[in-house]
């Protein structure tokens, strides 16, 4: 039950979300640029889901 998948897979997200954002800002894709942020977000919370899975199987 470990969390590195979840955190491997929220960096992943966050990177790609990045990338959408940044592109998006250079084309003036304002769609693609909620998109990219909304990915990072999603990167952020598997990445917590992760630290948080972690710390549960650290404490049993």
């Amino acid at each position: 039950m470990s969390g590195t998948k979840d955190k491997i897979k929220g960096a992943v997200n966050e990177a790609t979300g990045n990338v959408k954002q940044g592109v998006g800002k250079a084309t003036g894709n304002a769609e693609l640029q909620a998109k990219g942020k909304a990915q990072e977000v999603k990167g952020d919370v598997q990445k917590a889901k992760g630290n948080v899975k972690d710390a549960v199987s650290k404490d049993r």
